[in-house]
């Protein structure tokens, strides 16, 4: 299977945002890709709450989400919505960070609502709580495709290492990953996290991610840290996208999956203990 990794520097404005996604997904699909990913919140990038209430949407309402099926139809291929920010109508006024596997025929085949959240203080001037803005989902989400079995997850979600051993062994294959990563904790950390959940899982890991300094018309400058990434079964970088928008192809080997789970097949060893 061929797939495309599409790193964004997604605005505030899901409409402009919508047609840049739409133009890549044409030009990965004339080369060759069936099988197309999306960074986390591809719909909108803000720090302005009220800059989110007015041009965010219910699910059903969502543009980006409508648009986004009618173009994976017409091109007939798969498409990973990294994740869209949508409103959920709670009483407390809080959005969903949801993740969409869309299907040939535009169907939503999966969903998955990010489960952890960033509350960080990553240096005095660069402080996250997604939590404040954000509800965290609370059901892990593995799907069957043609090309073999996916495993959801979300951006800070990486950083918990048990969620993806249960992707896998629940029969995952492929664990997806888009991101908005902070560029303190992608210097430091996005490389080894991505390799490390490949290693432990023999999965291949795909990572499409939002780079750059993103265009607002209101609110804090958010900037993030790029380099989409492809990794092996074996751990291997396969793609590293750097820092520019864009999208990078990687061609899929399912029997990879098989050859590394031999060598290592660690999820089989896994044991109960006691303690600490």
């Amino acid at each position: 299977m061929r797939a495309a990794l599409f790193q964004l520097s997604s605005g505030d404005d899901p409409a402009a945002n919508l047609d840049t996604v739409r133009g890549m997904m044409d030009a990965a699909h004339a080369q060759g890709a069936r099988f197309m990913l999306t960074p986390e919140v591809t719909n909108c990038v803000s720090a302005s709450r009220d800059r989110q209430n007015a041009v965010l949407a219910l699910e059903a309402d969502d543009a980006t989400l409508a648009g986004l099926r009618d173009k994976a139809a017409s091109l007939g291929i798969w498409l990973l919505i990294g994740s869209l920010a949508l409103k959920t109508g709670d009483a407390d006024g809080r959005f969903a960070n949801r993740s969409f596997l869309i299907g040939p025929d535009g169907t939503i085949r999966a969903r998955y609502d990010k489960i952890h959240m960033f509350d960080v203080d990553v240096t005095p001037e660069e402080t996250y709580r997604e939590s404040a803005g954000f509800r965290p989902g609370s059901r892990a989400v593995t799907t069957e495709t043609d090309f073999g079995t996916i495993g959801m997850s979300v951006c800070y979600d990486i950083r918990f290492p048990h969620l993806y051993q249960a992707l896998a062994k629940a029969g995952a294959t492929i664990l997806t990953v888009p991101a908005a990563f902070s560029p303190v904790t992608g210097a430091a950390h996005w490389h080894s996290l991505l390799r490390a959940r490949a290693i432990e899982t023999g999965c291949y890991v795909l990572a499409p991610a939002q780079t750059g300094e993103h265009p607002k018309t209101t609110g804090k400058q958010r900037r993030t840290y790029g380099h989409s990434l492809a990794v092996s079964p074996w751990g291997e970088v396969l793609v590293d996208a750097g820092d520019a928008p864009g999208f990078h192809i990687v061609d899929l080997d399912a029997t990879l999956v098989a050859e590394a789970r031999r060598k290592v097949p660690s999820l089989t060893h896994v044991r109960p203990f006691d303690g600490p």
